[in-house]
């Protein structure tokens, strides 16, 4: 969407529901367009959708939040014309203006449309109506450029109950009524017209073909509430796939324990059930709202970041808590997080590790998801976001990698170990049904390797599954089915008639024992083997 924020290049301040930002489009390179071009290649497009907030300057055409305009400010020690805000910093407005100022929003008092127009340099003096003080004036209260009184806020578009501090990160009610951050301003999303500003501007993108959407910051919307959007866009949209993000940084069983400091009510697998017992997820049936798996994600950081799988086991054994466990979607790392110590950067470690994470995420329950660039270890250890007012994003996780794509480095890109690494692993999970839709069972762990298998009857496909980390592993799983079984990775076939299947598994690699199944797939690399 269109954004306004100092850190709007983020992509989660949106400020105009119904466009596309204006740096992302250009004529022969629309969003429709790229919509087109996907389908015609058999890609599904996802759409990240917040509901939640919008940003601190309200929403076009809708709402307006008072604040003074941007381009009046001046810091302490400064004068106008001399202001360097940083890259990012104040260029807030319609990005096509030379002075990229924010009067634009129809909802803005006519002083606000009138200034534009008649001093777009920010210059000429401007009496703040507030407190009878002349800006621009150096140091003069940066809040009131930049930031927002919460009791002042329309009540019919916004909540009025101040910010999330302290402890309140782990309280439902604050997480639910309160502003996440300055330029992130809490929408009253019960109200009638904010569903209905909301659910019609992405029912818009549904119809030009968006084909699945990701609901950001999920736990600072009310279950009940956030489900009344999922399913007006299912509605809409028939056999529409939608996933959220509720970001854990640990299990994420709330009042199921697990050391756990936060109530069930705001933790993902509540999202994914109806019932209302915050200790009994099988009180409610699955609400068809799967969501991100962050406690996976959170064990990764103590398990695959140090060559083991120590631990795995239990996590995989609450799998029952959720609605669908078969649609969660798994990961590594994305734009907010890695699996390090503080989360605070992409993946770090060895690449013997991440291969090694990939061959759990590719084969276990869930559905994986790749964060740009991971496949050639781009970035890998940097920051994911900026942190002050001076960095540039060039620095960071999310810097442009589409030079990776070019016809000069395309054939680098795609032999790096990791790339044909993960493209094996696809072409492994597309060719049997039980990777991709069937839940677990005998899962066994022992901290250098892994099993647990694959029944998916629907499709008549069984498998199990040996995955071993920093060192060769001998695999035994008992209480499988009798019959001829092929390793997709290696070839070998492993006749099994006392319901026992033993096969060694290379350091790093998968044994994936299909019964009946195809054989060989792909060719080795220097993981799969």
């Amino acid at each position: 969407m269109e954004n306004r924020s100092g850190l709007d290049y983020h992509g989660y301040h949106a400020y105009d529901w119904t466009r596309i930002d204006p740096r992302l489009e250009s004529p022969g390179a629309t969003y429709q367009d790229l919509i087109d071009a996907a389908h015609a290649r058999g890609i599904k497009i996802i759409q990240d959708v917040v509901v939640n907030h919008s940003c601190q300057y309200g929403i076009r055409g809708q709402v307006h939040i008072d604040h003074l305009p941007i381009k009046y400010y001046v810091p302490q020690g400064s004068a106008p014309g001399r202001v360097d805000h940083g890259p990012y910093q104040g260029n807030l407005g319609n990005y096509a203006w030379p002075n990229r100022d924010d009067i634009d929003n129809p909802k803005a008092p006519d002083w606000w449309r009138e200034r534009h127009a008649r001093d777009p340099a920010g210059v000429e003096p401007l009496v703040d109506l507030l407190t009878g003080e002349t800006v621009p004036k150096p140091g003069y209260r940066p809040g009131r450029f930049f930031g927002i009184d919460a009791n002042t806020l329309d009540p019919e578009w916004f909540h009025q109950e101040g910010f999330i501090c302290g402890g309140d990160w782990e309280s439902a009610h604050p997480l639910q009524n309160r502003h996440l951050a300055g330029d992130c301003i809490d929408l009253a999303t019960r109200r009638q017209n904010v569903k209905k500003y909301l659910i019609g501007a992405i029912n818009r993108y549904l119809d030009m073909g968006v084909d699945a959407l990701r609901i950001d910051t999920v736990k600072h919307v009310e279950r009940d509430n956030l489900l009344e959007y999922v399913n007006a866009w299912k509605a809409h949209k028939p056999g529409l796939f939608v996933f959220g993000e509720n970001l854990v940084k640990g299990y994420g069983w709330g009042d199921l324990g697990g050391g756990d400091n936060g109530p069930s009510q705001i933790r993902p697998w509540w999202y994914t059930r109806l019932g209302d017992d915050p200790r009994d997820p099988s009180s409610g049936g699955d609400s068809g709202f799967p969501q991100l798996d962050f406690g996976l994600f959170s064990t990764f950081r103590d398990t695959v970041s140090k060559g083991t799988y120590g631990g795995t086991a239990q996590i995989l054994s609450m799998d029952w808590i959720y609605g669908d466990v078969t649609q969660l979607v798994t990961f590594l790392q994305n734009h907010d997080v890695g699996p390090d110590n503080d989360f605070k950067f992409r993946f770090k470690g060895e690449q013997w590790m991440a291969a090694a994470a990939y061959n759990l995420i590719w084969t276990v329950r869930g559905i994986p998801c790749l964060y740009y660039g991971e496949e050639i270890e781009f970035m890998k250890g940097a920051p994911q976001d900026v942190e002050g007012e001076k960095d540039t994003l060039h620095q960071t996780g999310r810097a442009y990698f589409g030079e990776h794509l070019t016809d000069e480095r395309i054939t680098a890109t795609q032999a790096h170990p990791l790339y044909r690494h993960i493209q094996r692993l696809n072409q492994i999970r597309r060719a049997i049904p039980a990777l991709q839709k069937a839940p677990l069972s005998q899962v066994n762990e022992w901290g250098s390797g892994m099993s647990f298998i694959r029944d998916y009857p629907a499709a008549d496909s069984f498998a199990v599954i040996g995955l071993a980390i920093g060192g060769d592993q001998s695999v035994t799983v008992q209480g499988v089915r009798n019959g001829l079984y092929r390793d997709a990775v290696s070839g070998r076939e492993q006749p099994v008639c006392d319901g026992t299947l033993s096969f060694n598994v290379a350091a790093n690699s998968a044994g994936i024992y299909v019964l009946d199944g195809p054989g060989k797939i792909g060719a080795d690399g220097i993981y799969l083997r």
